[in-house]
């Protein structure tokens, strides 16, 4: 499968008041790998938009394993699972200097018509194709 990464490191306004990454900021560090491996599809937020489609995310799972601290430099893994009738993506957190696995999750998103009025149970040719092209 496609997969895509980036390296960031945990910031002091990430931290919740026990002085790890609050949970809900994994959903930001998700996000960044997110779009890095849509990059590398050639289908990122503005393409999904110009082709008359949005894909929110319906489902969210995530497993914490290893606490993430303050300066922590991590390395986040989007993986593409599954692109025909819908997107999952896995990813991995891992910590950068080391490879300790901190953190595994998954999206899954759906495509819907621009408009709202259509839910899709296929993904559009014009992102399938770009997949296909990379496999």
């Amino acid at each position: 499968m496609i997969s895509a990464e980036v390296i960031t490191r945990a910031q002091f306004y990430d931290l919740d008041p026990m002085q790890v990454v609050w949970h809900g900021n994994y959903a930001r560090y998700l996000e960044q790998a997110r779009c890095a491996l849509l990059d590398r599809i050639g289908y990122n937020y503005p393409e999904m938009a110009s082709s008359g489609y949005v894909f929110p995310i319906v489902d969210l799972h995530v497993k914490y394993v290893r606490p993430i601290r303050f300066g922590q430099s991590i390395r986040i893994t989007a993986t593409l699972v599954e692109y025909e009738n819908r997107i999952r993506i896995d990813y991995r957190i891992h910590d950068e200097p080391s490879g300790e696995l901190l953190t595994k999750a998954r999206t899954v998103q759906l495509a819907v018509k621009e408009d709202g009025a259509e839910l899709c149970f296929e993904c559009p040719a014009v992102f399938t194709d770009k997949v296909r092209a990379l496999l």
